[in-house]
């Protein structure tokens, strides 16, 4: 098995790109044992990113994934801004439009699953 590199050439660690995927993977697997259904990853607009697309029932659920490695200047939820918030509602927006649906009229939510070190946090209904 090859070493992983991060940008630095420090062996061992991963890039911040592959750190995040990671933690998506590990958040999706989370969310799919909770009985989840994925639909989509990664899906990229200009106004904003989703990290996951998954589906409860009829629900569709857009998950927002955050990691930060230990709790010291906050844990991974408390770096979800207003801002944050606005780019991935713009990229569901544009997701639900390529679906032939709108945010006001489809079953819909955002959640949150927030990892800080080893604990994995899932709120949902984080914002609106």
């Amino acid at each position: 098995m090859e070493p992983i590199y991060s940008r630095g050439g420090s062996p061992g660690q991963l890039t911040r790109r592959a750190q995040g995927k990671q933690m998506e993977k590990l958040a999706c697997d989370y969310l799919c044992q909770a009985g989840l259904v994925w639909v989509a990853s990664n899906v990229l607009y200009r106004q904003g990113e989703l990290d996951l697309i998954m589906l409860e029932g009829s629900t569709y659920v857009f998950v927002e994934v955050r990691y930060r490695k230990s709790d010291a200047y906050g844990g991974a939820a408390a770096t979800i801004t207003w801002r944050k918030q606005q780019k991935v509602k713009w990229a569901a927006i544009y997701w639900l439009a390529s679906q032939d649906q709108c945010l006001a009229t489809a079953e819909c939510r955002f959640d949150v699953v927030a990892i800080t070190g080893l604990r994995i946090e899932w709120i949902k209904n984080a914002f609106y």
